[in-house]
């Protein structure tokens, strides 16, 4: 199950990067003055993806190897003096959470037709997915672009 629910969260990144990026276009247009009737929908849908895979990547921080794992089993100083273990246990989550935390304000904002700060928004929260997700050939936390890929 723990495997299955990775390639999932490993898909539903790539979902929310291609929503996101939508969200960023259609917010640029809207604030232009055009219709966000469009951004409506796509906002919801990036909200719902991003929900989603936090409650996914939740099962996988406290259930699987890299976690909470990671900190119970080793002293808070070694977890954070190696490179790999901090991503896992500590920079990942906290990043990830940062970004949710903007794409669900960033979605209020579009519900009340505040176009432009919304696209701030989103454009940090895509700033930050990029630099939280595990991109094949970063240092011993690489992981594949896509489920059953070498890395």
């Amino acid at each position: 199950m723990y495997t299955g629910l990775l390639h999932l969260h490993n898909l539903l990144r790539w979902v929310i990067l291609i929503l996101l990026i939508v969200s960023i276009a259609q917010a640029y247009s809207a604030r232009s003055g055009k219709s966000g009737s469009g951004l409506q929908k796509i906002s919801l849908y990036l909200l719902i993806a991003t929900h989603i895979n936090f409650l996914i990547g939740l099962y996988q921080y406290f259930a699987g190897p890299w976690g909470f794992k990671v900190i119970r089993d080793n002293v808070m100083s070694v977890v954070m003096k190696n490179g790999a273990l901090r991503f896992w246990a500590i920079e990942h989550i906290t990043v990830m959470l940062l970004a949710i935390i903007l794409i669900t304000i960033a979605r209020g904002k579009v519900k009340k037709s505040i176009y432009s700060t919304a696209l701030w928004m989103y454009v940090v929260a895509l700033i930050l997915i990029i630099v939280a997700i595990p991109w094949p050939g970063r240092e011993g936390v690489g992981r594949s672009l896509f489920p059953g890929m070498a890395p």
